[in-house]
């Protein structure tokens, strides 16, 4: 009897340890393999992507990049499980994406992803505690702690003096920060951002990097789009694609430092 304690003791032990290891920062958050992307069918056939590998750590910030037409807009989509690849695998934090049904893939995507875009597509008529609250109003969580929830988000972006205001009150890119804000609050495994500063002025912009940065060094995985050198410079890592095909990757030597 006292073996058998000890063996489980062990077991147990030895599955704590394996749980540390598989949530550990070298496992990928993302993990792609020979994705590809075709629109249309036979002569109007568009092949977007033609099969793409690439991995994205836990906690890693990653650049991707290219010029239009390259595939990179296509890649985050898929990779945001806005598109389904046409062909490849794609597992995300440990679910293979590829085989999941509409509802599978709705409840993955509103679970493990946050979204920011070039557009901030915040609600007018309600302030921003209630625009960052809003995806968890469709996870179903109370009222009370969803709020509470939005308001503890908004403090990280540095909107803490602001929580009343409505969108139009408002800069630029004040909104882009309720816009990060809102992706935040359901503490997704990875935040994609599709050209976050493109609507922003370069100082702006700039600040807008400086909570991307800031949120990387707690621990956040951060995949952003963008057709600017610079921009891409503000992360760990550039994979750099062209004609639907990765071109190279490349670790950032000398990463720029952004301020708010």
């Amino acid at each position: 009897m006292h073996n058998e304690t000890e063996n489980s003791a062990a077991a147990t032990d030895t599955q704590v340890t394996l749980a540390r290891i598989l949530e550990g920062p070298d496992v990928p958050v993302i993990e792609v393999n020979e994705l590809t992307k075709t629109y249309g069918k036979e002569g109007g056939a568009v092949h977007a992507l033609r099969g793409i590998s690439v991995q994205v750590r836990r906690g890693e910030y990653v650049s991707i990049m290219g010029q239009s037409g390259s595939g990179k807009s296509t890649l985050l989509h898929v990779l945001g499980c806005l598109h389904r690849a046409s062909g490849g695998t794609y597992m995300l934090d440990g679910v293979e994406v590829t085989t999941l049904d509409d509802r599978e893939l709705s409840a993955v995507r509103n679970q493990k992803i946050g979204f920011v875009f070039q557009q901030f597509n915040l609600l007018v008529q309600e302030d921003i505690v209630e625009n960052v609250a809003l995806p968890l109003v469709y996870a179903g969580t109370p009222r009370k702690e969803r709020l509470e929830v939005a308001r503890r988000v908004l403090h990280l972006v540095g909107l803490g003096d602001r929580l009343h205001h409505r969108p139009y009150e408002l800069s630029g890119g004040q909104s882009q920060r309720v816009a990060i804000a809102r992706a935040l609050v359901t503490e997704p495994a990875v935040i994609l951002a599709d050209e976050p500063t493109g609507n922003l002025d370069s100082r702006t912009g700039e600040e807008i990097m400086a909570v991307f940065q800031k949120l990387h060094a707690s621990g956040r995985t951060i995949v952003q789009v963008t057709h600017d050198r610079e921009k891409a410079e503000y992360s760990e890592r550039i994979i750099l694609l062209k004609d639907g095909l990765v071109e190279k990757v490349e670790q950032v030597e000398n990463r720029r430092k952004a301020t708010l």
